[in-house]
């Protein structure tokens, strides 16, 4: 594997990574990503061909919506014939969701597109900045046969590189700030950077890549808890234009079975509300009927999110929502991996 030779695009969304202190007044502001090289001359040692983008108006990830989506795409897709790769620098709120939306927005994706960020600002002492932002570029700089090592949109943090699809943020106090449970990192680095080649998505160069850049908000995440009182359930089912619902159910899928729930959930879904069912454990698959707790919504034809995140069971919706698939075809195509965010089975 060659490390050195790539053309990498540097996108500045906003987050914690792009900021330093003001020597006078220690309040945070933006960094001046032009002067990249003055900050971290490490850089350099990559030889690699590195080009900075910056949004005109930070964005705090709080406050990312699809909006700020479709330009990331659209920035992306503008230049991605000049460049070997793509770094994107986030917030690390809601990098998750934004790594799992692009990863549907970009199809046939045969570059790396890797999100990072940090825990502390690059001009920290202490900061984690510096080593989060030359790993990525480094592995996003990774070629094998002329061709990029990683082809999909990854997320790297704290001397790993995921899936973007399958993260989730489970620590606000660690540098270790995310995991993907249900899957293997694709390359950690070490002494070595140690790519895990059995876990890369496959490709298929004959494919052209395709940006798409519709997607729908119209979408709720209810999380099930024990106190769930009819009134509330059945107001949220009322929202207005809601086209689906994420149910974060318990264990391997289990809700209630109280009459005027299910009545509520089989009304939705004769409506042409689509509701995808995912386990709110951090690890593991919904088993839908594997329980009795289950099996009223495996017969209505709740949708099985399997071991998809919310995350991504949200980025998948905004990408399928649009395309106005009839309520079967979208079920089955939710229920079939198509960036490698759920397992097959």
């Amino acid at each position: 594997m060659k490390v050195k030779g790539s053309k990498i695009a540097l996108l500045y969304t906003g987050g914690t990574i792009g900021m330093i202190k003001s020597e006078k007044t220690g309040a945070l502001r933006a960094f001046n990503f032009d002067l990249l090289l003055q900050k971290i001359p490490e850089l350099k040692l990559l030889e690699h061909e590195i080009e900075t983008f910056t949004f005109d108006t930070p964005i705090d990830s709080s406050n990312i919506d699809i909006l700020d989506y479709t330009r990331i795409a659209a920035q992306i897709e503008a230049i991605y014939d000049d460049y070997d790769a793509f770094v994107l620098l986030h917030g690390s709120d809601t990098m998750s969701y934004t790594a799992s939306v692009l990863s549907f927005m970009f199809e046939n994706l045969t570059k790396p597109i890797i999100l990072t960020g940090s825990q502390l600002p690059i001009g920290d002492l202490r900061t984690d900045a510096k080593e989060n932002l030359i790993t990525s570029i480094q592995l996003a700089g990774l070629k094998k046969d002329g061709k990029s090592v990683i082809r999909e949109v990854g997320l790297y943090f704290e001397y790993k590189l995921y899936r973007g699809n399958r993260t989730t943020k489970l620590n606000t106090d660690h540098f270790q700030a995310f995991s993907s449970i249900n899957y293997p990192y694709l390359a950690e680095s070490a002494v070595h950077l140690k790519v895990n080649f059995s876990a890369l998505k496959k490709i298929n160069y004959s494919q052209d890549l395709i940006v798409h850049k519709q997607l729908d908000p119209n979408i709720l995440v209810l999380k099930m808890y024990p106190a769930l009182q009819q009134t509330t359930f059945e107001h949220m089912f009322a929202t207005p234009n809601l086209k689906a619902v994420v149910l974060e159910t318990f264990g391997s899928g289990n809700s209630k079975t109280d009459e005027w729930y299910l009545k509520t959930l089989e009304q939705a879904i004769e409506s042409g509300i689509h509701v995808i069912n995912v386990t709110q454990c951090k690890g593991g698959s919904v088993e839908m009927g594997k329980y009795e707790t289950s099996q009223a919504l495996l017969e209505m034809g709740v949708i099985n999110g399997k071991d998809i995140t919310t995350e991504s069971a949200l980025g998948k919706l905004m990408y399928l929502l649009p395309k106005n698939l009839q309520k079967e075809v979208l079920k089955t195509v939710f229920e079939t991996s198509l960036r490698g965010e759920m397992s097959s089975n």
